[in-house]
């Protein structure tokens, strides 16, 4: 499985529309994704899907045409990142389509539609590579990250719930990742929970994988005195010191700070992280929030792992109001994946 920063073709992204929950703030969020999209398409072909294309053409207009393309497909919700194809390279160098089973982290929404876009994508001849039908397992892509060389990174709270592929033992889902995405080395993180969050722990909330060995992880250091938050990613660091490359060397650790806390209209925590960004080809869109000492930070931080590319911001203060970020909202086609 490639990483991500790995160069890459494009960018799925799902246009939100009122049949969504986004459906009381729609403008709001079309005014980030928007934004998003255009971000996107400055360093990738954007691809964004959605029931009826015809508004996100309008509101896109802006984009060159060779920068973008509109595939009309029924959806349930944005979230991508968890019901988008994950793209893996087969040992002749060929490119394979692996469609997981999504089932919205658990039962806990609607997901038939969303579920179906990866095969009807692949069927439209949009994504290049052999279909692999991998729908008997459930596999979100924000739950595991690769540094493209058998290293997959993940989180015991996600892939080992009940709700997923209950009655499968840790060893058996190891040798699924092993035998779909070529994992030699299954790293499980065991602590960390950002509140708020719908996932059960993805792991793109909470540490990512960067070049170089290094693990970006969401520091505890909060601006709320005795912040709960806190107490729930304070494990991390010494669980990441522990964990081995593929060759047996310590990872460099960089920490992320953690945003102010967020709330919703009904006071209840968001999980705001700066881990959500992504990785382009020459560029890195980072979720902003309003907050200019931390997203200034955030920024300076992610230079010291990505001297390459350049930090652009995306203000994801409407987007984490569904309980998701930037990462969340994408998912990317490594070169040869994508049908131009």
């Amino acid at each position: 499985m490639p990483a991500e920063w790995e160069p890459s073709a494009g960018v799925i992204v799902a246009w939100p529309h009122a049949a969504t929950d986004w459906a009381y703030m729609l403008a709001q969020v079309e005014e980030c994704y928007i934004n998003l999209v255009t971000a996107i398409a400055r360093h990738a072909v954007a691809v964004v899907i959605a029931p009826d294309c015809e508004r996100p053409r309008q509101l896109l207009s802006h984009v060159p045409a060779d920068r973008i393309i509109f595939f009309d497909v029924p959806t349930n919700d944005t979230w991508t990142r968890d019901y988008g194809v994950l793209s893996t390279v087969d040992a002749n160098g060929q490119p394979v389509l692996n469609d997981f089973a999504f089932n919205a982290w658990g039962g806990k929404f609607a997901a038939e539609k969303d579920n179906a876009v990866t095969a009807a994508m692949a069927r439209a001849g949009l994504l290049r590579g052999r279909y692999n039908d991998c729908l008997d397992f459930f596999l979100e892509g924000g739950s595991i990250e690769s540094d493209g060389h058998g290293t997959i990174l993940t989180t015991t709270s996600c892939l080992l719930t009940d709700t997923r592929n209950a009655g499968l033992s840790r060893a058996q889902i190891e040798e699924r990742l092993r035998r779909e995405l070529g994992a030699e080395n299954v790293l499980w993180l065991e602590s960390g929970a950002m509140y708020g969050d719908d996932t059960d722990g993805h792991i793109d909330t909470l540490a990512r994988l960067a070049p170089d060995d290094t693990i970006l992880y969401v520091g505890a250091r909060s601006s709320v005195p005795d912040d709960p938050q806190s107490a729930l990613l304070a494990d991390i660091p010494a669980e990441l010191s522990r964990m081995r490359t593929l060759d047996g060397r310590p990872f460099n650790l960089i920490e992320l700070p953690l945003p102010d806390p967020i709330y919703d209209d009904e006071g209840l925590r968001l999980p705001a992280t700066y881990a959500n960004y992504l990785v382009l080809n020459d560029a890195i869109l980072m979720p902003t929030y309003n907050q200019p000492l931390n997203d200034d930070l955030a920024a300076k931080t992610l230079r010291v792992a990505f001297p390459n590319h350049r930090i652009e911001p995306v203000d994801c203060r409407a987007l984490i109001q569904q309980h998701g970020s930037l990462h969340c909202a994408t998912m990317q086609l490594p070169v040869n994946f994508l049908c131009l």
